[in-house]
């Protein structure tokens, strides 16, 4: 990689901070504009989650595109441009498709806003497939990891505002009475979106940065590209079913789900066989690591796109059920536990050592706490029934030190743990139930690194290629919540938390076969860091 030698380039990281920032807050926000668009357009829970089908699946669309044509032209499009330009573009697409929501909004209708969001969300893709390899431009190769940790703790921030900031913006204050949301709150919220988006990518184009390219060879992988345009058209032609019949929602979500999976390891197993073509997809912890990633997202996003629904269940948390205006601090919460656990895990970029790490790794998470606290506090939320909470924190950080930063070990613990958390969400009420919960954000939090580390260990020049197919299996979270809200319409929502339960389990058994797959090809993966998300 062209690295400029140079210091660290604070405005320019402060400003690309902003984009990791934003994503956060829009995808966390989702939580909140979920129940309102239910309430708002008549919508049963599944069809409410197509909101969440709608942003993850084009993350995995736009990484499709990107990669299918960077094949035909035989050169890797986003290099040719370079990061910084990469960026620029991506943020425009996210102005477009923010201001593509108010007339969705005033016009009505939900396919619109589906639609809006979707090039939001188009824009996200393009950025993130940038931004990251551009945040280690901006400064010393030897530091850019630091820089990484720092664009995600950041990102978490997001993800605990965002929703907060969304429900002022939809419902005003705690306090406030029958609020009716208008098409006016909505488009006053976006068009800030749209303009910050705007300021950001007006900084870049006019700053005097780097372009962002490198020197690394284009590998083609036309079989592995046909592969992933042949899952793409099942997908398609599943949802065209899904409108053209009475199939039910449920069984097709489950065809999607075994068509994925299907499609991921005949292409390993062709590949195996031979792999002329295929890329990074001949290597087994590469399909196990995509694999991994989509059931990841799935779940992380799945328990907390219909949590506002369970919280509005009468009987859950309160007798006639929480109104939509109240569940903000909870989402918040949820969100603010990914926060605890990512801040956790940026303590090793420091290098401290002995006691000092031993201790940060106790204090650390209870500040990232204490800010989830407060800026609930500061919006005017009761905070008093989340103090309990903290029972958790200290699960999850007897786990972090149990797993050593060892990626298997690691991936291991927290999902059993998270496991057994959903199971306890599942079989009692009130705020036993929400704090067990939530807890699934405390343990998602450190898999990322834990499941990309494994997924592209021993793939040598094929690494880049490898970690742009693991980026596109972001697409679980477009499969896996509006599967649980359709277990949700055929059972209750708060049965179907099951499901998160066994995608939990299904991650801690993959570790273990992703184990056995590296320790065949000579890694003995558990003795190497952990990678950063």
């Amino acid at each position: 990689m062209n690295q400029p030698k140079q210091p660290t380039n604070t405005g320019a990281l402060a400003t690309l901070v902003i984009v990791f920032f934003f994503w956060g807050f829009i995808a966390a926000s989702n939580s909140i504009f979920i129940p309102f668009c239910k309430t708002h357009f008549s919508l049963n829970q599944f069809q409410s989650q197509l909101i969440g089908s709608s942003f993850y699946g084009a993350y995995f669309i736009g990484s499709l595109i990107l990669f299918i044509c960077s094949n035909l032209l035989g050169y890797d499009i986003l290099n040719k441009i370079g990061y910084k330009k990469g960026i620029i573009y991506g943020l425009l697409i996210s102005v477009v498709g923010a201001l593509l929501i108010i007339p969705s909004a005033n016009a009505n209708s939900f396919p619109a806003l589906l639609g809006s969001l979707f090039v939001v969300a188009l824009g996200f893709s393009l950025q993130q497939t940038a931004a990251q390899p551009f945040a280690i431009l901006l400064g010393d190769l030897a530091t850019g990891s630091q820089r990484l940790n720092l664009g995600g703790s950041v990102n978490s921030l997001g993800t605990t505002l965002g929703p907060l900031i969304v429900s002022f913006f939809l419902f005003g204050s705690p306090s406030a009475k029958n609020v009716v949301v208008t098409v006016t709150n909505i488009n006053t919220l976006y068009l800030i979106v749209a303009g910050v988006f705007a300021a950001v990518a007006i900084f870049f184009a006019l700053s005097n940065l780097p372009a962002g390219k490198n020197d690394e060879k284009f590998e083609k992988a036309g079989k592995a590209s046909s592969s992933l345009l042949i899952m793409t058209l099942l997908i398609g032609a599943i949802i065209v079913v899904g409108q053209l019949t009475d199939v039910p929602k449920l069984t097709l979500l489950i065809i999607t789900l075994v068509s994925i999976v299907g499609v991921l390891f005949y292409s390993n197993k062709s590949a195996m066989a031979n792999g002329d073509g295929w890329g990074a997809m001949k290597y087994q912890q590469l399909i196990y690591g995509m694999i991994g990633i989509f059931v990841y997202v799935g779940v992380e996003v799945t328990i907390d796109n219909n949590f506002g629904a369970l919280l509005k269940t009468p009987g859950y948390l309160t007798d006639l059920g929480l109104d939509e205006s109240k569940i903000s601090k909870y989402i918040s919460l949820y969100w603010g536990s990914l926060m605890i656990g990512r801040w956790t895990g940026a303590i090793s970029v420091f290098n401290l050592k002995g006691a000092m790490k031993k201790i940060m790794m106790v204090i650390v998470p209870f500040i990232a706490f204490a800010v989830v606290l407060g800026v609930n506090s500061m919006k005017g939320n009761d905070i008093s029934d989340l103090y309990g909470y903290s029972i958790w924190i200290i699960v999850a950080i007897t786990a972090f030190f149990y797993g050593q930063e060892k990626p298997v070990k690691t991936l291991v613990t927290v999902s059993a743990l998270a496991t057994i958390a959903m199971l306890i969400g599942v079989f009692t009420n009130g705020i036993i139930s929400v704090y067990a919960l939530m807890a699934g954000g405390l343990f998602c939090s450190v898999m990322w690194p834990c499941i990309f580390a494994l997924g592209v260990s021993g793939l040598g020049k094929y690494t880049s290629q490898g970690s742009a197919f693991l980026i596109m299996m972001i697409l679980g979270g477009a499969v896996i919540p509006p599967l649980q809200g359709a277990i949700g319409d055929k059972t209750t929502m708060h049965q179907s938390y099951l499901l998160a339960a066994a995608c939990f389990a299904f991650l801690a058994w993959l570790a273990l076969k992703q184990k056995g797959v590296l320790k065949k090809q000579g890694f003995d993966f558990d003795e190497q860091v952990s990678a950063s998300h």
